[in-house]
């Protein structure tokens, strides 16, 4: 589809998919995760109560312009995945999936699956060559180095 856009990640991580499914239950870990770059924070009060029809609130800034951004959770299944989807924010479309299953040695494999859609027809088309794709790709670049490095703390 026109404009349409899918960002895949798969990432191995220590322990069993119920732990690893549990950090990301957590939304309090996103900021832990997402880099500083994006003055990224909740301002939904905590703690969240993560379930189907959740809605998170956030503040962020992209190129210093400052965004709000609200999800909802539209998908819940403790330890296999869950699914956030873009209410209000800077994207026509934002639905991403997390995955979770184990891979064997008390490992998980964790996927993301985002479907993704930019406003402005081809100005956004425009926008997503010239620095939206790039930045998805950094930002979850940094969730995969964080991630790895929170989950093997002891």
């Amino acid at each position: 589809m026109f404009g349409h856009h899918v960002l895949r990640r798969e990432q191995r991580l220590p322990g069993p998919p119920e732990d690893v499914f549990g950090f990301f239950a957590d939304a309090g870990n996103l900021e832990a995760i997402t880099p500083d770059w994006l003055a990224f924070r909740i301002v939904t009060p905590r703690p969240i109560a993560m379930r189907v029809g959740a809605l998170i609130q956030y503040r962020l800034r992209l190129h210093g312009l400052p965004v709000s951004w609200l999800t909802r959770i539209e998908e819940w299944e403790p330890g296999v995945r869950f699914v956030d989807m873009q209410l209000i924010g800077p994207y026509k479309l934002w639905h991403h999936t997390h995955e979770f299953e184990p891979s064997g040695s008390g490992e998980t494999l964790m996927r993301d699956t985002v479907r993704y859609a930019l406003p402005l027809g081809p100005l956004g088309v425009i926008a997503h060559r010239l620095f939206v794709g790039r930045d998805l790709t950094a930002i979850f670049d940094h969730r995969t180095e964080r991630t790895a490095e929170l989950l093997t703390r002891p």
